[in-house]
């Protein structure tokens, strides 16, 4: 019998894509570490630091799959045991104006809610007077939304900034077809208050910041935190933290998704969990590592639930708890979470009194940066033409096998972003090469470590393969 130790998604890539592994001999927690890193070299930085010590934005839990406990890493294993590694990848209820009360139209329409005793007549008031903030309107923000809407929540704020792309369609159902193109604020008001005109939807469309995310969120009862990057995520954090509201949490990532309640009285926030981000290029957006459909409305359900829980002042929310999903295996786990005492923004001794600047706090991240302005390019276009001129160009392709078999550029060479440090030797230095992916973000990672190490005569490609379909040849699939 061994000590099973089960890997994340976001680090399965450098453990041969193996969703677990097996330990022999361990008798404490960071033995069993060790054993998995000297099996699965590319972990160790992942997981410790230059000083040897478990990066912060990773935790541990030991236990049974119902109740599992962060662990340090003297704590005794023994065998049987099930190691799980976790890192990050993203109350009360409001008081009822005495002025609000529910029309006849109401009463019919919610009266699925209102025999239910836990909810009744006084909980749909509650519903009514709520005033909720959805900080994204996408794959999360989508099912949240609506079902916020259709319950009678009387007031939903929804933040972002972005237009409807094909690529949202797959998973964010507020939209449809016919809506791509079209600022997504515009279409999600329309969408809900078609659903039910008694919500009052208020859009905010701007980038969250440190300047007015306090501004914001102070006229909400509940924040629902439905961002893609870690900058937004702590921003949201801090910022409800610093006002005393809750924040219904959410993340996912490929067939993997978190939820919880964050900033509850007495209860931990997602600092508590993860004090620090894991470092730029570990865990992929969804536009870089994909994410299955239907996940964004398992998770994105869940906090419409909770939030609504929260409003009722009914149930048990998750305060305290982190619930994992994996929809491969259909399956729930719960982490219990404890406050940090020496939390930054809500512990005891708070250093965090103000919003910082989250962008340099977490790096370059996602989709809303491009670290690309530090290394050499080439256009699309001056790529066309030394091709057919016949230039001697190596075309290396750095994404992943999936990505390659969607579309790729005749001649190229695929060797994955993460491998490409082992496989540096199958490349040759002295010729001219050319590195792309699907946008140049990743790539652009890859020619500045290539850099480093010596190569001289490597570019990126400007805009990845979507700029050289929308520039050089359109048959060329964009995803």
């Amino acid at each position: 019998m061994a000590i099973t130790i089960l890997i994340p998604s976001a680090l399965q890539s450098y453990t041969g894509n193996q969703s677990e592994a097996q330990v022999h001999g361990a008798t404490t927690v960071g033995e069993a570490l060790q054993q998995l890193v000297e099996t699965h070299p590319d972990l160790r930085k992942h997981l410790y630091n230059e000083q040897g010590k478990l990066r912060s934005f990773v935790n541990v839990y030991l236990g049974d799959e119902d109740t599992r406990y962060l662990q340090g890493l003297e704590t005794p294993v023994k065998e049987g045991d099930t190691l799980m590694i976790v890192p990050s990848i993203a109350g009360g209820s409001p008081s009822v104006a005495e002025s609000v009360a529910l029309t006849n139209e109401e009463i019919l329409r919610y009266s699925r809610h209102l025999i239910l005793p836990d909810v009744a007549m006084e909980g749909q008031l509650k519903l009514k007077a709520a005033k909720v903030l959805c900080v994204g309107a996408g794959g999360l923000g989508s099912p949240l939304a609506l079902y916020l809407a259709a319950a009678g929540v009387g007031t939903i704020g929804l933040v972002d900034f972005d237009v409807v792309d094909f690529t949202n369609l797959q998973r964010q159902v507020l939209y449809t077809t016919g809506d791509v193109g079209r600022p997504k604020l515009q279409v999600a008001k329309e969408r809900l208050q078609s659903m039910n005109p008694n919500v009052d939807v208020r859009t905010y469309e701007t980038r969250l910041t440190r300047e007015n995310a306090l501004e914001i969120f102070a006229d909400y009862d509940i924040i629902v935190d439905g961002t893609d990057n870690f900058a937004t995520r702590y921003l949201v954090n801090d910022a409800c933290a610093l006002l005393g509201k809750p924040n219904v949490y959410g993340s996912i990532f490929r067939f993997e998704g978190q939820a919880s309640v964050f900033g509850a009285k007495d209860g931990p926030c997602y600092r508590c969990l993860y004090p620090e981000p894991p470092p730029p290029g570990l865990v992929p957006s969804c536009a870089e590592g994909g994410v299955l459909g239907v996940l964004p409305g398992v998770i994105g359900t869940i906090q419409a639930m909770e939030t609504i829980k929260l409003i009722l002042g009914k149930g048990e929310p998750l305060v305290g708890r982190l619930l994992l999903f994996n929809a491969l295996k259909m399956q729930f786990r719960e982490l219990k979470l404890r406050r940090n005492p020496n939390c930054p923004v809500c512990g005891e001794n708070p250093i965090i009194r103000e919003l910082i600047d989250y962008e340099e706090f977490c790096g370059v991240r996602g989709e809303e940066q491009a670290p690309t302005q530090a290394v050499e390019e080439i256009t699309p276009a001056e790529l066309k033409r030394r091709l057919d001129a016949g230039g001697d160009i190596f075309l290396l392709d750095v994404r992943e096998p999936v990505e390659w078999n969607i579309c790729h550029l005749g001649g190229a060479t695929l060797i994955p972003m993460n491998t490409v440090p082992a496989r540096m030797h199958e490349l040759d230095s002295a010729r001219e090469m050319v590195v792309y992916c699907r946008s140049g973000k990743r790539s652009a990672q890859i020619v500045a470590f290539l850099k480093a190490a010596g190569f001289r005569r490597v570019k990126n490609l400007q805009g990845g393969i979507l700029q050289w379909s929308d520039e050089v040849d359109p048959t060329v699939p964009k995803y």
